[in-house]
């Protein structure tokens, strides 16, 4: 009878230690202890060492979950039930987000390395005054090629793309404001445009372009150039920057029309668990050596001003990759354009592509 009295009393201290432990995760979300930080970033999109170097230094486990486009990322967001901590959008997105009362305002006293940022990437239009977010990572939307298949020929601008000699050479990005812009900005005008009339003139730009397209694809023009399988791609810098260091033949060069001047960010979702230890990552990643550490493996440039001489001075002096912002004319960011007008972008994108079938 006494083995089974303390039986039956283990199995009650078993279920509630269980139950303890349950009541403790769902207080965080998930996290126990509210230990954890979820972070939810682009693939391959951090160096996994830092990653190791944080949870070191602060004992708060990462729990590091991928999107692959902003719309994904914001509407899982939207649809609530996550428990994501830390989000890194792209800059249009923070303007969607913010009207959408998604994103926790920032109390930038908790992020004191927020005064390493170089001031060319504070309070910028998508942001003023950084409320909601802070710059990741910086570039823009340029051309990358390989001269010697080229027999030696310099691309300089959008117009140069459009050479008999260059008859399906040309890789596009996949994107409605990435190649809709290379039209606007080749005939004069914003990247932000909503007028349809210029809309409809950049649309029949590109269709000029098209013999000259080999194919409108994802992340595989980084590959296929690497490979030879073509020689011309419009891409985002940071999909160039290791390639051509590596490759005396490749270059990359930011079109003398303009082009887009893109940031990914990081921001903090109201549905945030654990806003104590977003804060502390923010941190952690705009330390100068971190952040160096971080754009040496990514590739993509860093908008820290202070790492700049933890860098390789190879790569802090390539001005494809660190342009000087001083004179930015010609280099815009990405406005949110409202569902409307995104809509008109991505009709005549759509009508674009379906002519290149």
């Amino acid at each position: 009878m006494k083995r089974l009295v303390y039986f039956f009393t283990s199995i009650l201290i078993v279920a509630f230690v269980i139950l303890g432990i349950a009541f403790k995760m769902n207080q965080n979300g998930g996290n126990t202890a509210g230990n954890t930080l979820t972070i939810y970033n682009w693939g391959d999109y951090i160096d996994p060492d830092l990653i190791k170097k944080f949870e070191k230094e602060t004992k708060i486990h990462v729990s590091y979950q991928t999107f692959d486009s902003n719309e994904a990322m914001m509407t899982k967001i939207e649809q609530g039930g996550t428990n994501f901590d830390l989000i890194v959008p792209s800059d249009y997105t923070i303007s969607k987000m913010k009207k959408a009362n998604l994103l926790e305002k920032l109390d930038q006293s908790k992020v004191p390395n927020i005064k390493y940022l170089d001031k060319h990437f504070v309070n910028l239009s998508y942001d003023e005054g950084n409320h909601y977010s802070i710059p990741y990572f910086w570039g823009t939307v340029g051309i990358l090629y390989n001269s010697e298949m080229l027999n030696g020929m310099k691309i300089k601008s959008w117009k140069d793309l459009y050479q008999p000699e260059l008859k399906h050479e040309i890789m596009l990005v996949d994107g409605s404001r990435e190649v809709m812009g290379m039209g606007l900005n080749t005939l004069g005008y914003s990247l932000n445009d909503v007028n349809h009339q210029h809309l409809q003139e950049a649309k029949r730009k590109l269709q000029e372009l098209m013999p000259n397209v080999k194919a409108i694809v994802g992340d595989e023009i980084k590959l296929m150039i690497e490979n030879n399988e073509s020689s011309v791609g419009v891409v985002w810098s940071g999909e160039a920057a290791n390639i051509v260091q590596e490759n005396p033949a490749l270059d990359y060069v930011i079109p003398s029309e303009g082009t887009n001047l893109w940031f990914d960010t990081m921001a903090i979702p109201k549905s945030a668990k654990n806003k104590e230890a977003a804060y502390k990552f923010m941190n952690f990643m705009l330390d100068p050596k971190n952040a160096a550490i971080n754009a040496e493996y990514v590739g993509y440039s860093t908008p820290v001003a202070a790492a700049m001489k933890y860098l390789p001075k190879e790569v802090a002096n390539d001005k494809r990759f660190y342009p000087n912002l001083n004179n930015t004319k010609g280099l815009e960011v990405y406005d949110d354009l409202g569902k409307k007008n995104l809509s008109y972008y991505n009709e005549l994108y759509l009508q674009l592509k379906m002519s290149k079938r």
